[in-house]
């Protein structure tokens, strides 16, 4: 090998090692992704089938008897609802199996759920078996009604999600990126010759971003509607509320980020380790539910935790701003916080 390629060569691992964004993204960050992704999908005990009985004032003998047989189960989480909350916590996928009393027919009883989802064909087969078990060899076949619940579908789950990561796309990469371009390029400096406030000018570069983020937001539930039939079954008015709260927290997390980073890459490597971990932990795919106990209360003061839950209250769930409560407020404490940082740390130059 030639000293000059050798000396090259040399350079190039130096530049590498003393560049830490670097050596994160290679080494580091492949290493948080696989153990956020094994504790949420970590091998042990098979979860139980959450079953709901039917509440039946007339027949509560017979009621008593489905619920006593199905906690016999390990293997079934029983929940006794009347008729509206059973059906509404099947529709938003909250059980997965509505046992209706039927003191009338062979069986006694019937099931109901969504034979879409392989939740609700798993939870019929284990009630079924429990019951049978219950009843003894001669036990008669259930009647059966297989519905499909309007939110209970995965794409109802994705969609909320979607929004969620956009909101916060837009917020940390159209403001912080946007200010550090604008540092990278000289073009801040040129500002302190005007009479304009820092805050003016960074709550300028929030709103504009929060107005192209409705534009975005609007045009993906229109192609949802009608490529997926995705509705807003709760309040408009709570859903707009939530995505203006969302869009300018994530707008005061860029604004951070922008406003001390002095190069373009700086700024990339602090929206991404921003980012990801909230892709991960904050149920934009999967149910946050998923990671252990003790993560659940750091996940859930995350602020797209708390979008994504506020949009997923009001679109399935048919809620309003009675859903919104801790959603608003963890939003606004870190959009308040950052925006405070921001405005504190911010330099021209």
């Amino acid at each position: 090998m030639s000293s000059a390629l050798w000396q090259l060569t040399l350079t190039r691992f130096r530049e590498f090692y003393r560049e830490p964004a670097a050596l994160f993204w290679v080494y580091g960050f492949p290493l948080v992704l696989a153990f956020a992704l094994g504790m949420a999908f970590r091998e042990g005990s098979v979860p139980p089938a959450s079953v709901d009985v039917q509440a039946d004032a007339a027949h509560q003998d017979a009621t008593e008897k489905l619920r006593a047989a199905l906690a016999a189960d390990a293997g079934i989480r029983v929940t006794v609802s009347d008729e509206p909350a059973a059906r509404q916590r099947l529709r938003t996928a909250k059980t997965d199996l509505v046992v209706v009393p039927r003191p009338g027919s062979a069986a006694g009883h019937e099931f109901l759920y969504d034979a879409t989802r392989s939740e609700g064909v798993l939870a019929r087969n284990a009630a079924d078996r429990a019951l049978v078990r219950a009843a003894g060899p001669v036990a008669a076949l259930p009647e059966e009604r297989a519905v499909t619940e309007p939110g209970s579908r995965y794409i109802d789950f994705l969609i909320p999600g979607l929004l969620g990561i956009n909101l916060l796309g837009g917020g940390l990469f159209g403001v912080g990126f946007a200010v550090a371009d604008l540092r990278v390029r000289k073009l801040l400096k040129r500002f302190t010759a005007t009479p304009m406030r820092r805050s003016d000018f960074l709550l300028s570069l929030m709103i504009s971003r929060l107005v192209f983020t409705l534009l975005d937001v609007a045009l993906l539930l229109t192609f949802s509607h009608f490529m997926f039939d995705i509705r807003v079954r709760g309040d408009w008015l709570a859903l707009v509320a939530l995505i203006v709260a969302g869009g300018a927290a994530f707008a005061g997390l860029g604004l951070l980020i922008g406003a001390r980073a002095k190069t373009l890459e700086t700024a990339a490597g602090l929206v991404n380790a921003v980012m990801l971990p909230m892709y991960v932990l904050s149920g934009v795919f999967f149910s946050a539910a998923r990671f252990p106990e003790g993560m659940q209360g750091f996940i859930q003061v995350l602020p797209l935790t708390a979008v994504n839950d506020g949009l997923r209250a009001i679109m399935n769930d048919g809620s309003g701003f009675a859903a919104l409560g801790r959603p608003l407020l963890v939003l606004a404490a870190w959009g308040g916080v950052s925006f405070a940082l921001a405005l504190r740390f911010f330099r021209w130059r």
